[in-house]
């Protein structure tokens, strides 16, 4: 009984002892991970409320952490409100597109140069707003047409002008408001021409990958950057005579924010200059397809590409 005793309580020790270093070493390990500087300013980081913008937001607040910054995340924003926010001082940055910042905030006609749309927003919101838009993403979330690739090889069709030519072979899974809108078809036919469809019929747009996987139609309208691009079998049309304005990503910062902390300029640069449209829809694929957190998925992502 005694040895037995003896036994027990020596094992009892070392498993006190065992859990004590398991602490310590957990607690060193996540503070050696990331240390705020107390002279830095705690930086309210927003985003929109689809999955995307939470990606690129999460991206930013994270390589703001890492740099000694304090994060407030203010995600999930609204779009209809994002902008007010910042205005307001809700936020101090957060990640738009360039054609909505043209059209949408500052109410111009759209343009088709990305160059000369970035110039623009980028001039007109540090005079209006006090606002400053950082560097451009190559990544470009804009209105498409994605075809199956079967039917893109069938018929060597690779670009919309192509497609045009080819509109008597195609079924088109359309949305219904694309043949209505200025925007949409009628913006095609002026630029392009007539598409006359083998077939054309309304699906809801949550329904439009799952129809051309099934072999129900071979085209359908899409964002440029949505995950289930990934997919191989699936074709992004080339907008060969530009009918739609670039949707290029960039922060947009409270100009005095900036001026007080220049190197959050280049903070944030780092990670845009690593989003291209490769590399965005596969981030969104891994969250829409997958099902994985957002978080998740960027603290991989940032840890492969950005750490160093």
């Amino acid at each position: 009984m005694h040895k037995r005793l003896k036994n027990l309580v020596i094992g009892s020790v070392l498993t006190t002892l065992f859990s004590v270093l398991m602490l310590t070493g957990c607690s060193n390990k996540s503070s050696s991970s990331t240390t705020v500087d107390k002279n830095k300013p705690t930086i309210k980081v927003g985003s929109k409320d689809f999955t995307e913008s939470l990606i690129l937001g999460e991206l930013y607040a994270v390589a703001l952490e890492k740099a000694g910054y304090k994060v407030e995340r203010k995600l999930n924003l609204g779009s209809a409100v994002v902008h007010t926010s910042l205005i307001n001082g809700d936020i101090d940055f957060y990640p738009e597109y360039t054609g909505t910042g043209l059209m949408s905030i500052l109410k111009e006609k759209p343009k088709f140069d990305s160059k000369e749309v970035y110039d623009e927003v980028a001039t007109k919101y540090k005079e209006k707003f006090k606002l400053i838009w950082l560097d451009p993403s190559s990544a470009n979330d804009g209105q498409g047409l994605v075809i199956t690739k079967k039917a893109a090889d069938k018929y060597n069709i690779r670009t919309i002008s192509d497609l045009q030519k080819n509109a008597g072979s195609i079924r088109f899974a359309s949305q219904g408001q694309f043949d209505e809108r200025a925007d949409g078809l009628p913006a095609l036919k002026v630029t392009y021409g007539d598409f006359k469809f083998k077939d054309e019929k309304i699906y809801d747009n949550g329904l439009k990958y799952e129809v051309l996987h099934n072999d129900k139609a071979d085209l359908a309208v899409a964002y440029t950057t949505e995950g289930q691009l990934s997919k191989d079998e699936f074709v992004v049309l080339e907008d060969d005579k530009h009918v739609w304005p670039p949707y290029n990503i960039a922060p947009v910062i409270k100009q005095d924010l900036l001026e007080k902390n220049p190197e959050i300029k280049d903070i944030l640069n780092k990670v845009t200059k690593k989003i291209d449209n490769k590399t965005i829809i596969k981030l969104n694929a891994e969250v829409d397809i997958d099902k994985k957190e957002y978080e998740e998925v960027v603290k991989v992502f940032f840890d492969k590409e950005l750490a160093n």
